[in-house]
């Protein structure tokens, strides 16, 4: 064989070789694009599934809504409680900050209401809700139930909520949804405005328990605040006939023969 004809079949040989080394190349090129794709993908499912989690805990979708207050009770940590713990009746209110009927019940009934948890008569079972806020826009009710929570975590509750129903602006003022207006009315609270109150109230701590509560309310079956139970029964509404005396009865009846709660310290209002 001549030498022209060695050094052509060497040629082919050598650019066979590099033919397939390119082929070799590109299919490293896309194996490494179809797993990068692939990666991509997954993280990409991965972020979607995360917001979507996310957000069915915020709007309280979730089996333990996040940051309950301390002292929290009841199915999913959603009830405020007031009063004796052993207390034989409960007194269970469903009510929004910016309610004015809520206000109006609370005016007229508070007195009476802490006398029987004072007494140890009845536990009273609070339950924020927000329907203000949804029926006219802005967040005073979902500030001020959080404003609320974070009172209960410093064990003044009951003392904060007063101050919230005295201080009640008109229905179509969202004067509540200023956090600065919640911190000044817890200034009427003694000992209440301190540094944690104030982060918690300026972080919105317990935003999604108050939304989880207002979400409960909804699937309730009760469609109105205030909603008014003694002992689970709906003593209070549309055409009610309930006074603060006949309240007070109502308890003494269901109490009969039962002792009555040991109330450790009377909260200050």
């Amino acid at each position: 064989m001549s030498q022209k004809n060695r050094d052509g079949k060497r040629s082919a040989r050598e650019a066979l070789y590099e033919q397939r080394e390119k082929e070799k190349a590109s299919a490293r090129r896309r194996r490494t694009m179809v797993v990068a794709g692939a990666v991509v993908a997954v993280l990409a499912i991965a972020a979607v599934i995360g917001v979507v989690v996310a957000d069915h805990k915020d709007s309280g979708g979730g089996s333990t809504p996040a940051a309950a207050p301390k002292g929290a009770i009841g199915k999913d940590n959603l009830v405020i409680p007031v009063g004796a713990a052993d207390a034989p009746s409960v007194l269970t209110i469903y009510e929004d900050f910016r309610c004015p009927a809520c206000d109006a019940f609370e005016k007229a009934f508070t007195p009476t209401i802490h006398s029987l948890e004072d007494s140890g008569q009845i536990r009273t079972e609070y339950h924020l809700v927000t329907l203000i806020d949804g029926n006219l826009g802005g967040s005073g009710s979902l500030n001020a139930a959080n404003a609320a929570a974070c009172a209960q975590d410093a064990g003044k509750f009951r003392a904060y909520h007063d101050v919230l129903y005295d201080n009640q602006p008109e229905e179509q003022s969202d004067t509540f949804s200023d956090k600065n207006h919640l911190l000044d009315l817890a200034g009427k609270v003694s000992g209440l405005k301190t540094p944690i109150f104030t982060a918690c109230v300026n972080g919105g701590t317990h935003n999604s328990w108050v939304k989880a509560s207002n979400s409960a309310f909804g699937k309730s079956g009760f469609n109105s605040t205030p909603t008014i139970l003694l002992n689970g029964k709906s003593v209070y509404g549309s055409g009610s006939s309930l006074t603060p005396d006949s309240l007070k009865q109502m308890v003494t009846d269901a109490n009969k023969g039962k002792k009555a709660g040991a109330v450790t310290t009377a909260p200050a209002s």
